[in-house]
């Protein structure tokens, strides 16, 4: 195309502008489209053929003479030698929906030289979507605590992909088809809404199927026959149980149960006092998933609901039992260690929930208050327990009374003489150490060492005058070990061991409970 006259161009190109697939909405929206075709030109302002047509630029406003100024969309010209009564189309988008809108198309050519403006053609910018049924839709009357549904269709009339919800306001609901996503021209999805009338007064509300640029809102209609359900559910616990209290041992529960109704049970839920709720699978007969129990006390709520909206409930208190015993070490002194003058008892404790307390023993009797907290630690006077061995403990307890007791740790007092046996003579009389201590509800086995191959012997009993004793062993040994039987349990015992004329200090230990 030479250059020319741009104004004068316009009556060699005859662009005619002709829109097609009109279709009128009222419906707000920013998703609106408009389908432009047009007659290509085939000649220059001088009559020779067009032979460096480049695009042509739709222009489009509310104005009745758009051109020029005003909003536009380029294309490119499918030949630059347009053939008689060749067509060219497009799609203008991102339209207001329901808007009326004129166009009009110029022609470029290569070197940039523009046609003057087609004359203008007017028509309303439509969805890119629709719904059947459309206008009204009237559900018809319904008795009161029943329900009817009605089946949409959305389609994508524009192409592309179409993403959007569907809502509406009680006592109409969507039961099924929404969110939809529509990809390609001529997809639809069905959309099931359901009518469930509550009062005897016809009803009606908007059905808003909303996409990102726009919103069909067909009406949706009915009316409720009969008189109102005022009528509550009933519903039932029956398993784990049917009593209104269960204790738990682990950390969820399902509960299984029935609900019945005058007209029908519509849903069942549950929630949990100490946190959680949910819906459970079924209606007359029902299961709720595992729920989480917590710690303690939990009250269950399970409510079944009917159509008119009336409830009724039943109430499980869950007890969750913490039956996990917290561990606990001695830490200090060390086994075998010889103490002295005023020393520290350490421990260390952990509890699944949290430690209560730590009490430390001292054989098997308490060493001071209990410690509630970390650090936990007593001061021991040694002084006031005699020379020789002595057996320390540290039981944790924790808030739902689980306890543990830790390995004991057997240490020396040694505030007066060293302990080499208080019946022993002699220059040449073993040093009797390293006592280890380990009881049942029943017996004792205790172990000690010599510091010469010595032979081994207990005397026992219910004071220091013990009146028991085991079978001397005569074997010549410096680890020994001898064994206890026939004891009650819950008692204090006295004891005292011998090896070659050494005898140490008394000892004590008390069986266990169980």
């Amino acid at each position: 195309m030479p250059r020319m006259n741009t104004r004068s161009a316009i009556t060699c190109l005859g662009l005619g502008l002709l829109l097609l697939d009109v279709l009128l909405m009222t419906s707000p929206g920013t998703a609106g489209i408009l389908d432009a075709t047009w007659t290509a030109p085939t000649t220059n302002t001088d009559g020779s053929p067009l032979t460096d047509l480049k695009s042509y630029r739709v222009y489009y406003s509310a104005s009745s003479a758009p051109c020029l100024g005003s909003s536009l969309a380029q294309i490119a010209s499918p030949t630059s030698s347009p053939g008689p009564n060749q067509t060219v189309s497009l799609r203008l988008t991102g339209l207001t929906i329901g808007s009326l809108y004129n166009v009009a198309v110029t022609a470029v050519d290569a070197i940039g030289n523009e046609s003057a403006c087609s004359g203008a053609a007017s028509a309303a910018a439509r969805a890119d979507f629709a719904v059947s049924p459309s206008g009204t839709v009237n559900f018809g009357g319904v008795n009161l605590g029943s329900f009817t549904e009605q089946a949409f269709l959305v389609s994508n009339t524009g192409g592309g992909t179409i993403s959007g919800a569907v809502s509406v306001a009680a006592p109409f609901s969507v039961m099924s088809g929404s969110p939809f996503s529509l990809n390609g021209a001529g997809t639809s999805q069905t959309v099931t809404v359901r009518f469930t009338p509550t009062t005897t007064t016809t009803v009606s509300a908007s059905l808003n199927f909303a996409t990102g640029g726009g919103t069909i809102s067909p009406i949706v209609t009915g009316s409720g026959i009969g008189a109102a359900d005022s009528t509550s559910p009933s519903v039932a616990i029956t398993s784990p149980t049917t009593s209104s209290t269960y204790v738990a041992t682990g950390s969820s529960l399902t509960l299984k149960g029935t609900a019945a109704d005058n007209v029908g049970v519509t849903q069942v839920t549950w929630v949990n006092s100490r946190g959680g709720s949910g819906a459970a699978t079924g209606t007359s007969s029902w299961t709720t998933n595992p729920i989480a129990l917590q710690l303690g006390s939990n009250t269950v709520t399970v409510t079944a609901r009917d159509a008119a909206g009336n409830t009724g409930t039943a109430n499980l208190t869950v007890t969750l039992s913490d039956t996990t015993p917290p561990t606990v070490a001695l830490t200090a002194p060390t086994a075998g260690s010889t103490v002295t003058s005023t020393v520290a008892v350490s421990g260390s404790a952990s509890d699944n929930v949290g430690v209560a307390g730590v009490q430390f023993r001292l054989d098997g009797v308490n060493l001071g208050a209990e410690v509630a907290t970390p650090p936990y630690t007593v001061t021991w006077n040694t002084t006031t327990a005699p020379d020789g061995g002595h057996v320390l403990t540290a039981v944790a307890r924790d808030a739902a009374g689980n306890r543990a007791t830790s390995a004991g740790v057997t240490v020396t007092v040694a505030n007066g003489a060293a302990v080499t046996g208080g019946g022993a003579t002699g220059s040449t009389a073993p040093v009797i150490s390293q006592v280890s201590l380990s009881v049942t509800k029943s017996g004792a086995t205790v172990g000690w060492t010599t510091n010469k191959p010595s032979d081994s012997q207990l005397v026992y009993g219910l004071t220091t005058s013990y009146g028991n004793s085991t079978t001397p062993d005569p074997t010549l040994v410096t680890s020994h070990s001898q064994t206890i039987s026939g004891l009650t349990p819950n008692t204090w015992y006295h004891f005292q061991m011998k090896s070659n004329g050494a005898v140490s200090a008394d000892f004590k230990f008390k069986t266990r409970n169980r």
